[in-house]
């Protein structure tokens, strides 16, 4: 019997966490604790105006929430080019030749802790170019298979070691540590690219006034206010910058790229989709508090616990709000909405209470009336029996949408 459920939001919808609690913190996972609360109305503009046609929309309330996120949670990007130039650091078939396996090297001027390296496994069986998911990994590209010819990254680490932000290159026994994540045969078979990179590349994660990374290439300390960016819209633009390059890519095909991303990537990649609209499809697998969980429920982990456990990862005026999240003028519903039309794939599990899963489904549901007013039928919320992590089977759910809405 098959104990994943979906809810289908639409009408014509297809069938189809984080960081640790202090110990010294009690976590609320008792739902006669949830405060009451009013969400935001997604289709009401900040002056009380109704958005009464898709022109309105599009033109006056999605920029409007966008600002509004930029200001209050993820900061704003800064809007600077630059010439971002991309080599080749290695390229050969790889599994008995069902793929072709490359490297790229993104330069990026003004960072100086090295390049942001892309790893691309295309299917060779494909006529043309072949659809692709991008995502984002934790542990260096060489983590996701254990492949001797993937390049060992040598940017800062967080695993191993548990010596928290020290340094820590990766070495050789990290390979294919978390190849049960990332099915590359099972990809391929299906008709789809890989498209990883590792997230430490872009902005590494640890919280030391953003000098390193990314931040120092596009703005300066003068330069930061309260509403600055952290680094999820760093990883965010990573992303972005990741499909500059696929746009180029004769392999890839960059009108049909699905965007994926799990518990503080899957943050980044609904902040991504939402500001990127290039990205043909978006899923969040287990992403939680400043992910597809409703900030004003306050269970589980909450705005207060994750800025103080990771305050890199907002603005700074995000911090206003802990405790007082109804206070918040936005709440992640509409962070979901901003996607729309395009296909969007909500992911929980239900032992992964820390990350909310009801709350990730009331987003979708508060969501949904956006997608309908656009008459899309794309948005899915889906759970899975089991803990914060994933799956073969979700890889399967993934594969499946994208099939659908691609």
């Amino acid at each position: 019997m098959n104990l994943v459920r979906y809810l289908l939001l639409l009408a014509l919808c297809p069938v189809g966490a984080g960081l640790s609690p202090a110990q010294d913190d009690p976590v609320n996972y008792d739902e006669a604790k949830v405060p009451t609360y009013d969400l935001p109305d997604p289709l009401v503009m900040e002056d009380g105006t109704p958005v009464e046609t898709p022109e309105q929309w599009y033109e006056h309330r999605r920029p409007e929430l966008l600002r509004l996120f930029e200001e209050h949670v993820y900061g704003r990007t800064p809007k600077r080019s630059l010439e971002i130039r991309a080599r080749m650091i290695n390229e050969c078939l790889a599994f008995g030749g069902r793929a072709l396996r490359r490297e790229f090297d993104l330069s990026v001027p003004g960072k100086s802790d090295g390049p942001i390296r892309l790893l691309i496994y295309s299917p060779t069986q494909v006529d043309g170019p072949a659809p692709a998911f991008l995502a984002l990994n934790f542990t260096g590209n060489q983590s996701i298979q254990p492949d001797p010819e993937i390049t060992l990254s040598t940017q800062w680490m967080r695993q191993v070691s548990g010596r928290g932000i020290e340094k820590n290159r990766a070495i050789p026994a990290s390979r294919g540590t978390l190849a049960s994540r990332w099915p590359v045969p099972r990809i391929l078979e299906r008709g789809y690219a890989l498209v990883t990179l590792y997230y430490g590349d872009i902005d590494p994660d640890f919280d030391d006034g953003f000098a390193n990374g990314v931040h120092p290439a596009l703005d300066t300390e003068s330069e930061r206010g309260s509403s600055a960016w952290g680094s999820i819209a760093a990883w965010a633009w990573g992303l972005s910058r990741s499909l500059d390059f696929l746009e180029s890519d004769e392999l890839v095909d960059a009108e049909r790229v699905a965007l994926l991303g799990h518990s503080r990537l899957g943050k980044t990649a609904l902040w991504a989709g939402a500001t990127d609209e290039r990205f043909a499809l978006v899923i969040s697998n287990n992403s939680g508090c400043g992910g597809a969980a409703l900030s004003r429920r306050c269970f589980g982990e909450t705005v207060a616990r994750i800025n103080r456990a990771a305050p890199h990862w907002f603005c700074e005026r995000f911090r206003a709000y802990n405790g007082r999240e109804s206070d918040l003028p936005v709440d992640q519903h509409q962070l979901i909405a901003l996607i729309a039309p395009r296909p969007v794939l909500i992911c929980s599990a239900e032992e992964d209470r820390w990350a909310d899963p009801l709350g990730e489904q009331l987003a979708a549901r508060a969501a949904a009336p956006v997608f309908r007013f656009l008459d899309s039928a794309s948005l899915v919320y889906r759970l899975r029996p089991g803990k914060h992590d994933v799956t073969d089977e979700d890889w399967k759910a993934y594969m499946d949408f994208a099939d659908r809405e691609m």
